[in-house]
């Protein structure tokens, strides 16, 4: 222990009396080292963590799956049946997401939540903080309204009251007794209230044949494993198939672990990145390792005399790695400031690209492994330079010249600034392939026009529940109205069920003319959009062929209805579509007079992957009494003359001066939209991109550091070579023609990994192949060039010297 706290102290000593030395080491190693913590930071909380529930394992979503969906959504009355016969499950339980209009606890707000069934909180685990969650019976139809709110809704509206369970709220013109306040931010646990689904009061919750958007959350029984509660939902789903042929033919169940349902899409992003940061960790190493190689010139006559005294071959070992253990951690120190600005500063430029983003922290785990890669970094930086300068002969180091040595130290040099050439070179083919694949991704055409676009919910007072059809149709026209005048709209449209990357709506139909099949599983099924007139304007979607809506089409009109391009070529071919009938739904029968473009409803990356690619359009104003919302979207297109929120408060004004407690809410430019989906592909290329970039500073550092010491030990040679006859261009040349041997042994290697590894991309790429010559051929000119100018420094400097002045000194 003594003779260790010798070696810090000396260490210590000696990295304080080569300050330049010790900053660039410390700060190599704090870039590589805070690289790796940042992103196993992001893995640990996102895939490594285990979800904050009890007994996670047992977690799992369950959903119906369809010949062409593997996790559909579940009827209700099917859900009721696999819970009171399943063998496998302790609690089982469906939700659907929602919105209500609170009132009475301030200003007027929509908030978020779910209609869930009674055991959503047993199935989870979650306790409330007070209160209690709902008992069984409590989520029938006819039980008395009673709602769970979550903590943040507790402070925001009731200042954190304890007397909360004594008072009431009032949803969608509904009152509520709060039972309970739950945590908020649990994964799974999104929303302000949480209301029983027998409150919702839809008809089809009876109906075998509408899943209204239901997926279940369970809990297995302790010991069951997912195969097991698989095999036992799709045995009941068989029963089911034949108890109830017309709905549930061909119909199975599909379970999947909570925890896989969250970060299955991320999963392969994440581990790809922290390969990519590894690659970052070793090019720091072996920048710090050439550093120390060069340090050691000037340290041989040192270890030879220490070697003289008596100092065995281990204890000079032992030194040096001390040494290099220290700058370990001093740069894991820095490191760790940075992994902590950065990874905040990742999650807060990109809050919707992870899951579980909220978990990401530098917790116990992530500190030890913060510690461990600092000591093994500065080890491993320590080791080559350790070997080769406890190893010298004291007689040859105590001579001045040692150019063996030196020679050993260049080629050793060189083999690192290989090493590190090509590591830069993958990360900055990667990194290349990214932002190729994202500028793809920007170029592809979403079927609309998303310039100058915003779209907003919004939810007529709830006074207008209990009014009239026509009641609520002639406050639809009115809102209609007002919104088209007011300045800056362009053109407007109500929207239900479907909308373009923001939600989906399906619909079973079969052709007039055909069959009807004997069973829902053996119909076609479409995307349904429910939309107003000015749809097509404000969205930007062309019209191909017919027409669109006009306001005649309304509840008293025969029924129409607009397909897509891809519908009419599915299903009709060369054939023309208009006039055709269609039957939707349970026999709603409508003539098609229009077609219009395709557009992306999933993502503009993984579109055409989906198999459900079919889209209706029927008329808003056509819709019958029991489909009539009281809520719809808005798009509206603007002349661009104002900003989003300025047109947005605009809106707002216009909405409340019809009544005030219309309320409109989550407002989205179509371009905020579309960014959202492609936010996991922004998050790639961003950290993707800066990995290469620190990359290429430490490769262009380590070959401008090799080349400048190369040119310092051949200053004699140099000189005589100018005073023999050299030109300063050969001087110029000879320099140049060494580094750039090196950089290009570097990219040599580089490229054979780059087309092996790239190929872990491929997932992850959109429109550009793993192996893109163009990307591969631009990266490796750009790093040539960097290598190229980092040569070229030290190669002037050397065409500039004095042979009298390098001749003096031999």
């Amino acid at each position: 222990m003594n003779r260790l706290i010798q070696d810090l102290r000396y260490a210590l000593r000696g990295l304080w009396r080569q300050p330049a030395f010790s900053i660039v080491a410390i700060c190599s190693l704090a870039l590589g080292i805070g690289a790796n913590t940042a992103i196993f930071s992001v893995v640990n909380g996102v895939l490594l963590n285990p979800l904050p529930y009890p007994q996670p394992d047992q977690l799992v979503t369950f959903h119906q799956s369809k010949p062409n969906f593997e996790t559909g959504a579940m009827p209700y009355p099917n859900f009721r049946d696999l819970q009171q016969q399943n063998q496998t499950f302790a609690s089982m339980a469906v939700s659907r997401s929602a919105s209500f209009s609170l009132i009475g606890a301030g200003e007027p707000e929509r908030v978020t939540g779910r209609f869930v069934t009674a055991d959503y909180f047993t199935a989870l685990g979650v306790n409330p903080e007070i209160g209690r969650g709902f008992v069984a019976g409590e989520d029938e139809a006819g039980a008395g309204p009673a709602v769970v709110i979550s903590h943040d809704l507790w402070e925001r509206k009731f200042g954190g009251a304890s007397d909360v369970l004594q008072k009431g709220i009032t949803l969608d013109d509904k009152n509520y007794s709060v039972i309970g306040v739950v945590p908020s931010g649990l994964p799974g646990v999104r929303g302000d209230v949480f209301v029983p689904i027998g409150q919702w009061g839809n008809r089809a919750l009876t109906s075998r044949s509408a899943a209204l958007g239901l997926h279940g959350i369970g809990r297995l029984k302790p010991g069951v494993t997912i195969e097991q509660g698989q095999a036992d939902l799709s045995r009941l789903m068989q029963q089911l198939a034949q108890l109830y042929p017309a709905t549930n033919r061909n119909n199975g169940a599909k379970i999947i672990s909570l925890k896989e349902t969250m970060v299955g899409d991320v999963k392969p992003i994440l581990w790809t990145l922290l390969g990519a940061v590894g690659f970052v960790l070793l090019i720091a190493c072996v920048n710090v390792s050439n550093l120390m190689l060069a340090r050691s010139t000037g340290r041989a006559r040192e270890f030879a005399i220490r070697s003289a005294l008596g100092a065995g071959r281990s204890r000079l070992l032992r030194q040096s790695l001390t040494e290099s253990a220290v700058l370990g951690l001093l740069g894991g120190a820095l490191g760790l400031l940075l992994a902590a600005w950065g990874t905040k500063l990742a999650l807060a430029v990109l809050p919707t690209a992870l899951p579980r983003a909220e978990e990401v922290r530098l917790d116990e785990r992530v500190l030890l492994f913060a510690l461990a890669i600092s000591l093994l970094t500065g080890i491993a930086s320590g080791l080559a330079p350790a070997l080769k300068t406890s190893g010298w002969r004291m007689t040859g180091a105590l001579k001045e010249g040692g150019r063996g040595a030196s020679s050993g130290r260049a080629r050793a040099q060189g083999v690192f600034v290989a090493v590190q050439m090509s590591l830069a070179l993958v990360l900055l083919i990667g990194a290349g392939l990214m932002i190729r694949s994202l500028t793809a991704l920007w170029k592809v055409d979403p079927g609309f026009r998303p310039d100058n676009t915003l779209t907003f919910a919004l939810n007529l007072s709830p006074a207008m529940g209990s009014a009239t059809s026509d009641a609520v149709r002639a406050t639809f026209r009115d809102l209609s109205d007002k919104i088209n005048a007011t300045p800056g709209v362009v053109a407007s449209s109500f929207s239900a069920g479907a909308a373009p990357l923001q939600g989906e709506d399906d619909l079973f139909f079969w052709i007039d003319g055909q069959p009807k099949p004997a069973s829902q599983s053996e119909m076609n099924m479409a995307l349904i959009y429910r939309v107003d007139t000015g749809y097509l304007d404000a969205m930007g979607i062309p019209l191909k062929q017919g027409r669109f809506f006009t306001p005649r089409d309304d509840e008293r009109a025969t029924p129409v209805a607009v397909v897509d391009e891809a519908f009419a070529r599915q299903y009709f071919g060369n054939e023309n579509p208009i006039g055709q009938r269609l039957h939707l739904g349970d026999d709603q029968p409508a003539q098609i007079v229009g077609v219009v473009a395709h557009v992306k409803q999933w993502s503009i990356a993984s579109d055409e992957s989906q198999s459900l690619q079919s889209q209706v359009y029927v008329p808003f104003r056509g819709l019958s009494d029991n489909n009539l919302p009281l809520g719809a979207g808005v798009v509206v297109r603007s002349n661009g003359s104002g900003s989003g929120p300025e047109l947005f408060n605009a809106l707002r004004r216009t909405v409340e001066s019809q009544n005030p407690q219309n309320v409109i809410s989550n407002p989205q430019t179509l371009n905020q939209v579309i960014a959202a989906t492609l936010a996991q592909h922004r998050f790639s290329m961003i950290l993707l991109g800066s990995f290469a970039g620190v990359a290429l500073l430490l490769a262009s550092l380590g070959i401008y550091g090799v080349v400048s010491y190369l040119v310092g030990q051949r200053t004699q040679e140099i000189g005589i070579r100018l005073a023999l006859g050299a030109q300063r261009r050969d001087v110029l040349q000879l320099v140049l023609s060494h580094g750039m041997k090196m950089a290009l042994s570097g990219v040599a290697l580089g490229l054979l990994a780059a087309f092996a590894l790239t190929r872990l991309l491929t997932r992850m790429l959109f429109g550009v192949s793993a192996n893109d010559p163009l990307t591969f051929i631009g990266i490796t000119g750009l790093l040539l060039a960097v290598a190229l100018l980092a040569c070229l420094l030290p190669a002037l400097r050397a065409s500039h010297v004095d042979p009298l002045l390098a001749l003096r000194t031999e």
